[in-house]
């Protein structure tokens, strides 16, 4: 029997990979144990415990003042005993974050065949996001089956000479997350309930990029400010991420702005159901470009260049950079221009069906039946 090792260990990865956790341990062809490196802490916990996922395996990383150095080292040196012990046959890594990286080169150390999921995303700018597009760049050289979200990340691939036989189109697991959470939600969340007015807008806003930091997170926090003064009767609700980078321009910008509510980060089913409530979604978050389509959610980006180009071009999201006017503009015509905003919240969501994990699941089962398989792109 083939064993596995999923590896994670951020919040946005555990979300995205705790369907595929659940796929392969329901599969009787499979032993399937679980790693996380605790890359995040707090907010990984939130979403182990929300999708019932009881780590093997706990690297306990986080530290204060971490830094990218440390944290790739460490992934890279604790890994090791693990590998060896446990022996897998497939490991796999999610995306683009350091954990990504530094696991897929220990595994590949290992000698495991390595797989990647959502594989394929690229702005060809390397610091941009940072370091996250040089992050899954240097996963997809090591890893050998990529399981690309859509048919343009596969062609990302094939452009690098990754073997075609070796990609899989399967859409993305963040909707089978998504998909999962939304029959469980809690039809209310406790405390967000107090907040939300019926009847009045509800603005969403998330911000937390590295690239963002500094001056370009000061004009994010005016153009909320803008938008909160110019529609007293919207509500403008902010989980503010932990970074004291984050912090310290919001609460400076937007602390005692009437409108504007300045929360705690949310537990995964609670940001679910207020991304439901939600009129707009303001971010400059990968998942949500991927989850607010599927709920009908017009989302602005706050990024000049994004890896999820698939959304810009059919229109589900609109990338408006960190432009005071630019951001601002486009809120108050999605606010008030209901011809255009029900159209924007019609349209498809190009990132899949929510059987993402069936036709991972399915193709390695395929892959320990025979070596020769030709990966067969079954879109989403």
């Amino acid at each position: 029997m083939k064993k596995n090792l999923i590896i994670f260990g951020t919040r946005p990865e555990a979300i995205k990979m705790a369907p595929l956790v659940e796929a392969f341990q329901n599969s009787a062809d499979f032993v399937t144990k679980v790693c996380v490196t605790a890359q995040h802490r707090e907010m990984l916990d939130q979403v182990l415990d929300f999708f019932d996922i009881h780590p093997d395996y706990d690297l306990d990383l986080m530290k204060p003042n971490q830094n990218l150095y440390s944290l790739t080292a460490d992934i890279i040196t604790k890994l090791k005993d693990i590998l060896e012990e446990f022996k897998p046959d497939y490991v796999f890594v999610h995306g683009d974050t350091t954990t990504t990286m530094a696991s897929s080169i220990a595994a590949f150390y290992s000698g495991a065949q390595v797989c990647h999921i959502e594989a394929g995303l690229r702005t060809f700018n390397k610091r941009a996001p940072f370091p996250e597009e040089m992050n899954r760049q240097v996963a997809t050289s090591v890893c050998d089956y990529h399981f690309a979200p859509t048919q343009k990340a596969k062609e990302n691939l094939i452009n690098e000479n990754i073997d075609e036989r070796n990609i899989v189109v399967t859409g993305n697991t963040v909707i089978d997350a998504l998909f999962y959470s939304s029959e469980r939600v809690n039809l209310e969340i406790e405390g967000l309930q107090e907040i939300i007015e019926e009847g009045k807008k509800l603005i969403l806003m998330t911000g937390h990029r590295r690239e963002n930091h500094g001056e370009r997170f000061v004009r994010i926090c005016e153009a909320l400010k803008e938008i909160a003064e110019n529609n007293p009767e919207v509500q403008i609700i902010y989980p503010v991420h932990l970074n004291p980078n984050v912090q310290t321009p919001v609460y400076e910008i937007l602390s005692g702005i009437k409108n504007v509510y300045l929360i705690d980060p949310l537990a995964y089913p609670a940001f679910v159901w207020l991304m439901n409530r939600a009129h707009l979604i303001i971010t400059d978050s990968d998942g949500v470009q991927e989850e607010a389509p599927s709920l009908g959610k017009p989302v602005l980006v706050l990024r000049d260049i994004t890896e999820r180009p698939e959304a810009v071009e059919v229109g589900t999201v609109i990338l408006v950079g960190t432009d005071k006017k630019r951001i601002v503009a486009e809120a108050q015509s999605l606010l008030t221009d209901s011809e255009r905003y029900n159209e924007m919240s019609a349209l498809h969501n190009p990132y899949g069906d929510g059987r993402a994990c069936d036709r991972v699941v399915n193709f390695i089962r395929e892959l320990t039946l025979n070596k020769d398989i030709s990966p067969i792109a079954t879109g989403a």
